[in-house]
């Protein structure tokens, strides 16, 4: 019976998504470890039950006109939870990140930077003492006038709103324009202002061409529209806009991604001219401190600042020393390379979650469970030690760590394990054990074990032949100062070196462009789309061949429906109650809104009459509710589905739904989707694969499959280049080009490059050690 004093936290009856009712006990006040392959159930049960249970108990005794403004994640399908304390989750999820958001945002260090120019900086004779918010470019008080605390200013060019200066303005020469109606539109008010819209554009006088383009002048005229034998078109009156006036508004104001992103497309950004590039106002930026203005120490590596934060008044010393104690820890989990004005978009999302855990560690919690979602995500073998003492350093605070990890050497470190499993899908949701590391050792059916005790060895593979070489730079960008580096091709390469070394910049710089790269495809873990109406069925092209399978049927025909008819995202065939959505939002007044399953469709997304009709004995809803395992099952039969599906086995996901929401998938899976989409293709000749970290996410196991496949496509005769930190992938590549030997300005050259074995006894490299451990056969 628990008492008061429990010192467990006890799950019974864990029913969230594939958890098949289970029942686990953990200890408080030590760091537990949840392992298990991708999609085994361990994320259900750390984060979508422990964590989501301590919320919502949270949430109960906050007043209900204040819950409005947090958001829930809502109840989870669990039994009981006893001897729950408070919990903090540190997920790899981003919330919307902005130009606006930085390291120094994320980590609050940037508040305590203001402070210490505000009171103790050096001021101009006569300048009057400035408050904090006056050194923040997020301030009205603070941003630049020009730049609005940017930084960068858009600006576009006649080169780059008419790209093909011989096309008349009939033909498209202003490519900037939007395209149907619109378009015409512009191109018929301009004709009726009386300018030449069939003449090449670059026989136009330079005036006229200047005032298309960039006037802000908005004149109203009649447009008589050219007649159409089919139908009438009346007079109307047309507000005439310039191409840049459009693009700028475009920009600026569309919710649209895809308007967006093409109307940057015309814009060039360049550094403000009133601030540099500084974001703040000219009386901020005479401001110094050590001789250096905010700007100036914002733009400067963490290792490097805390080395110049030195005050020599009593208030300087006090402000400083706080300073020097808050980066500390983001030093200590390798990120010391990262500056404060370094934007939050374009970190990892493992860098953003250590950034979180450090300042975590300033914030003097205890009695608390920390939920931590693979921190050891995108990090170096070298920089995972200082993450297990800081896992060590917040139990040792009092608190309780929980981490869903697949890094070995983290599970290692741990002091209890929760493994779950045996597979992924329905075939896991198993609690296969819970106490100490060691005894998972006897647990048969755990593929956590199998690599975790047993002898591991990197598949012997004689070295293949390099059948030409790939010429990178040389390269000036970010820390790389004209680093040239030689990839060969048709053989597996990775990429290594500490966070922050330089090595996404470098493969960043591999293009169609160079000679030797005929096609080239770049996976990354961008999410395969923002919404819940893209997901697995319709990135992978494999909804049109299920929609066209169903739309062939006898009931189809005899019905008259079309493909479209079994498309949610249109009208037709969908619920119209939700919109396709198969959930609507529920207003509760003071309480904040939450989802409930569509009350018409029930979550079907589809209409009754087009779920009437059947393919297989199945609707469309119950079909896009299939796993992809079982899917391979029932389309065996339909080459062209079961090809889709086939590739999605065989990266290692057989265990999502093919209507699983594009919202639902993490990064590596979304990566791996993108790899699937292109593994389907048809091949065209030589091909150069790039792939950023393509294990992040995943277990061991899953490593195995995904290389399996990865080296099939270079036996087939392509290119494989990949930035690994797995030292077991590495082990097993045909050449390895490192990169460091630190991160930021301690890094950005080629350390080493050349077979596994050359690299692993480079004396000055960061990766050689481990990957020398990896290439050797043992037992751990």
């Amino acid at each position: 019976m628990p008492t008061p004093h429990d010192p467990y936290v006890r799950v019974r009856g864990a029913r969230e998504h594939n958890l098949k009712g289970v029942d686990v006990d953990i200890p408080r006040d030590v760091v537990a470890v949840f392992t298990g392959v991708s999609g085994s159930g361990k994320s259900s049960l750390a984060f979508g039950t422990i964590y989501a249970e301590a919320q919502r108990r949270y949430f109960e005794s906050v007043a209900p006109y204040a819950r409005r403004l947090i958001h829930q994640v809502g109840a989870p399908k669990v039994g009981e939870i006893t001897g729950l304390p408070p919990a903090v989750s540190l997920q790899q999820r981003r919330s919307a990140p902005t130009s606006r958001s930085s390291v120094g945002t994320v980590t609050n260090l940037s508040n305590s930077l203001r402070m210490l120019f505000s009171r103790a900086g050096t001021y101009p004779p006569g300048a009057e003492r400035l408050d904090s918010d006056s050194f923040s470019p997020n301030t009205a008080a603070g941003a630049c006038l020009e730049c609005h605390g940017l930084g960068r200013v858009h600006r576009t060019s006649e080169e780059l709103l008419v790209p093909d200066a011989s096309l008349s303005i009939r033909e498209g020469a202003i490519a900037a324009w939007p395209g149907a109606w619109q378009g015409k539109n512009l191109r018929d008010i301009l004709d009726a202002l009386g300018y030449d819209v069939d003449r090449p554009w670059r026989e136009l006088p330079a005036e006229q061409r200047r005032w298309i383009l960039f006037t802000d002048e908005q004149p109203v005229v009649t447009v008589h529209p050219v007649r159409d034998a089919d139908r009438i078109q009346r007079p109307y009156q047309g507000t005439y806009m310039s191409a840049r006036r459009y693009v700028l508004k475009t920009f600026s104001d569309s919710k649209s991604p895809a308007l967006r992103a093409k109307a940057e497309r015309f814009l060039a950004a360049t550094p403000c001219p009133a601030c540099g590039g500084a974001r703040l106002r000219p009386e901020a930026l005479a401001v110094t401190f050590a001789g250096r203005t905010i700007a100036d120490l914002a733009a400067v590596p963490l290792v490097d600042l805390a080395g110049l934060l030195v005050g020599e008044d009593e208030p300087a010393r006090a402000l400083t020393d706080d300073l020097r104690s808050r980066i500390a820890p983001v030093l200590e989990l390798g990120l010391g390379y990262l500056s404060l004005d370094r934007a939050t978009p374009t970190l990892s999302a493992g860098e953003l979650q250590r950034l979180r855990l450090a300042t975590q560690l300033r914030s003097g919690l205890f009695g608390v469970v920390y939920v931590l979602d693979e921190p050891s995500a995108g990090l170096h073998p070298a920089d995972t030690e200082a993450l297990l003492t800081v896992l060590e350093r917040l139990k040792a605070a009092g608190n309780t760590v929980f981490v869903v990890e697949h890094h070995l050497d983290v599970v290692r470190g741990a002091d209890w394990l929760v493994d779950v499993g045996p597979r992924a899908g329905e075939h896991g949701g198993q609690i296969l054990h819970s106490g100490p590391v060691a005894e998972l050792a006897d647990v048969a059916e755990s593929a956590t074990a199998r690599h975790l005790f047993h002898r591991t060895t990197t598949p012997e593979r004689p070295p293949r032949t390099a059948q030409g070489r790939l010429t990178v730079g040389p390269v000036t960008r970010h820390n790389l100062r004209a680093v040239t580096a030689e990839f060969p091709l048709g053989v597996f390469t990775a990429v290594t070196g500490v966070s922050g070394s330089g090595k996404s910049t470098l493969i960043g710089e591999i293009t169609e462009d160079l000679p030797g790269v005929r096609r080239l495809v770049s996976v990354d873990q961008r999410p395969i789309g923002r919404t819940p109406r893209s997901n697995l069925a319709t990135y992978t092209g494999l909804f049109d061949v299920v929609r066209k399978e169903f739309a062939a049927t006898e009931e189809a025909l005899e019905r008259g429906y079309g493909v479209g008819r079994f498309s949610f995202n249109v009208a037709g065939g969908r619920c119209e109650t939700c919109q396709g959505e198969g959930f609507v939002s529920v207003e509760l007044l003071f309480l904040p809104s939450t989802y409930a399953s569509c009350p018409d469709c029930g979550g079907a997304r589809y209409n009754p009459a087009t779920l009437e009709v059947t393919y297989r004995g199945r609707n469309i809803a119950q079909v896009l509710d299939l796993t992809v395992e079982k899917a391979a099952d029932f389309f065996a039969g339909t080459p062209a589905v079961a090809r889709s599906l086939s590739t999605l086995l065989d990266v290692g996901l057989g265990y999502l739904r093919l209507g699983q929401p594009a919202t639902e998938l993490s990064g590596g899976e979304a990566q791996r989707i993108k790899l699937a989409a292109e593994l389907q293709r048809a091949r065209r000749g030589h091909t150069l694969y790039l792939l950023d970290e393509p294990t992040t996410g995943l277990h061991p196991a899953d490593v195995e499959v995904l290389m399996r496949r990865l080296h099939g496509l270079v036996d087939a005769g392509h290119t494989v280049i990949v930035v690994e930190h797995d030292m077991s992938v590495v082990a097993g590549a045909d050449w390895v080009v490192d990169l460091g030997p630190g991160g930021g300005d301690a890094g950005g050259r080629v350390v080493a490059a050349g077979r596994p074995a050359r690299v692993a006894a480079v004396a000055g490299s960061a990766t050689a050690p481990y990957l020398a451990r990896a290439l050797v056969p043992h037992t751990r």
